[in-house]
């Protein structure tokens, strides 16, 4: 019961459901631009579309690995003698025993990079070399019950841990696993057939099976008329693998529709500003999914069914530019982390498609002139990586350094000027992947995180289920945040900002944060405001409570070891900067401890610890105003 609990849990986080704070406008995008009598006269049938060379170009190949070529074989030939993993049962198991994900997923995800290694690597070479340890993969998935993750499978009508027999169900790995044996039908059937029809036969079957029976007649997937990226990313993958696969123009048009409507769930859901609620690093997964979907239907329909002009959908990719600090540093949000930047070829493609100079002269600065050769699962990715190289390195790099970005409706907004970058937030507690995390702010100086959003920890079952909100890194008071009363901000849609603002002539951001705060907190309002100058950073709240229960205390969460031993000033030392947080000294006191990072996805980022600062109100009072200063020594 406990897993069937935490698994629905986990579906209400990702969908953001959220009652009335929920933004839904039913554009339908994608309907508008055809129906299924129309995707008949369009579908480009019979694999046509596929513009990659046939298995024996050889010049063809080479020209797409390009400088790439040697590294795609050599990764081959370490997978000429690999050993295949099992996932045993106490391995699926593990999930629900302990909250594990990884003691399923490492195994597996070995075995998903061999497969596509000694693909890519056949390709790359053409000599029969990697073939038969390609089939051995390829049998070997065959046999497999399934191809979901341990923690996906609450989706089973099983609610276990354990994969279900009777049952396949479509997730992210098993999609792209799909997706990914569709390329090796595609390309590799007369290959396998020259050893036996019956691997090529069973693989197709098996793909009939776990995707395209499943994808048309199941109506319980979630993800279906989910708002995050399950569901253009689940899509996506179904697509690839109907338009690599099935040549029937009824069933395949059937398909198409019916990613189309489930793909403007995802598009009505998301905003006219464009901002990711995901978070910057799950940009590549929302926003740049939807990309990958909409460039292959755009492809499979010879260019009829393409929306790429719309400005919505332009300001969704812009703003992966927008979110990005520098030196490899972005702002996060919810679960995203605080490092990354991006998917160079993917941000070049999609500005390229939309008409967006920004992104590619962005995707062109992340690149520095080379494009990496990638690996992993997602073998669209890959070969449109090869396809956009030249083009990509060819480009000149540039960072957006607009002034700010405003995101009205997502309630986000970013300032810099020539030493700081500032993020804030409002919005709402049940956006998807949310932190309890209203009127929070990071700030960088000279592209250095100084207030810091932490990010998330490793995914274990806790992480999606009840249990979420009892991880500190989810927490308010593990954000740049008050305390009330002795009450922190709570989960749920109803926990809300309220009169979010942006003066752009003011550089001045504010909103009202008490709907974030139980009723039990006694609050009546409390704004807060940022203002960012040349010499630094104002923060001012004005509060009204109803009640005095406890002294308020505020937190700033910081990656350097601040210095307290001043009243009225805290010190820290950012890069060879020595930054002030004033505040006064007669209205708080103030202390920080050490947070130790055990967990390796944070510490990865930040080191073995960061730091808690608390300023503690030293009077209680009804109402009042409180003001903060950072700035440079």
């Amino acid at each position: 019961m406990r897993n069937i609990i935490s698994f629905l849990s986990m579906v209400l986080l990702f969908v953001g459901i959220a009652g009335p704070s929920l933004a839904y406008s039913q554009r339908d995008l994608l309907q508008k631009k055809a129906d299924i009598n129309r995707l008949k006269e369009v579908l480009v049938m019979n694999q046509k579309w596929v513009t990659y060379p046939a298995y024996s170009d050889r010049q063809g190949w080479d020209t797409l690995f390009g400088p790439s070529k040697d590294i795609y074989i050599r990764r081959g030939e370490s997978r000429l003698s690999y050993s295949w993993k099992v996932i045993k049962a106490t391995d699926y198991l593990e999930f629900a025993k302990s909250g594990s994900r990884k003691v399923m997923e490492n195994p597996f995800e070995d075995n998903n990079n061999a497969v596509t290694d000694l693909f890519l690597a056949e390709l790359a070479e053409g000599k029969g070399r990697f073939i038969p340890q390609l089939i051995n993969g390829t049998f070997f998935y065959c046999e497999m019950t399934s191809w979901a993750l341990s923690a996906h499978l609450g989706i089973q009508k099983d609610k276990s841990s354990l994969p279900d027999y009777k049952e396949q169900i479509i997730e992210l790995t098993s999609g792209d696993m799909a997706s990914a044996f569709s390329w090796i039908y595609y390309y590799m059937k007369p290959e396998f057939d020259k050893v036996t029809p019956l691997i090529a036969e069973r693989l197709r079957s098996e793909l009939q099976k776990r995707i395209l029976d499943p994808y048309v007649n199941n109506d319980t997937f979630w993800w279906l008329k989910a708002t995050n990226n399950w569901n253009v990313w689940c899509n996506f993958n179904a697509l690839e693998t109907y338009m690599l696969l099935e040549n029937d123009p009824d069933k395949l048009a059937r398909a198409v529709y019916r990613s189309m409507v489930s793909v403007d769930h995802f598009i009505n859901y998301n905003h006219e500003d464009g901002a990711c609620e995901e978070g910057t690093s799950y940009w590549g997964h929302a926003a740049g999914k939807m990309f990958d979907y909409l460039q292959l239907l755009s492809e499979v329909t010879d260019g009829k069914i393409t929306i790429f002009d719309n400005a919505m959908i332009r300001n969704m990719g812009e703003f992966i530019s927008r979110s990005y600090v520098g030196n490899g540093w972005v702002v996060n949000f919810a679960d995203a982390s605080a490092q990354g930047g991006g998917d160079s070829p993917l941000i070049f493609r999609y500005g390229k498609a939309t008409g967006s100079k920004e992104m590619m002269a962005f995707a062109a600065y992340l690149a520095q002139g080379k494009v990496p050769a990638m690996n992993g699962r997602d073998i669209f990715r890959i070969f449109k990586t090869m396809q956009c190289r030249d083009e990509l390195i060819q480009t000149k790099g540039e960072l957006s350094r607009a002034p700010y970005s405003w995101y009205p409706e997502t309630e986000v907004c970013y300032m810099r000027n020539d030493v700081f970058m500032l993020a804030t937030k409002g919005g709402f507690n049940a956006e998807s992947h949310n932190h309890n995390d209203l009127g929070t702010f990071s700030l960088y100086v000279d592209t250095i995180p100084l207030f810091i959003d932490a990010g998330v920890g490793t995914y274990t079952r806790q992480t999606f289920s009840s249990e979420r909100y009892t991880i500190w890194t989810m927490q308010s008071d593990y954000h740049n945040l008050p305390q009330v009363n002795g009450f922190s901000q709570k989960d749920g849609g109803q926990y809300k900002a309220k009169n979010t603002r942006f003066d752009s002539a003011k550089n001045l951001f504010s909103t009202d944060i008490s709907g974030a705060y139980p009723k039990e907190s006694a609050i009546n309002s409390w704004v807060r405001s940022y203002a960012l100058g040349k010499k630094g950073l104002q923060i001012k709240e004005s509060f009204k409570l109803e009640a005095l229960l406890q002294p308020n205390v505020i937190h700033f969460m910081t990656w350097q070891k601040p210095d307290v031993s001043t009243a009225g000033k805290i010190v820290l030392l950012v890069g060879k900067r020595e930054v002030e947080l004033s505040y006064d000294a007669k209205e708080f006191t103030a202390s920080f401890e050490l947070v130790a990072l055990e967990d390796p996805r944070l510490s990865s980022v930040w080191g073995k610890e960061i730091f808690r600062i608390s300023l503690q109100a030293k009077e209680m009072k009804k109402q009042g105003t409180y003001t903060y200063s950072v700035t440079l020594k």
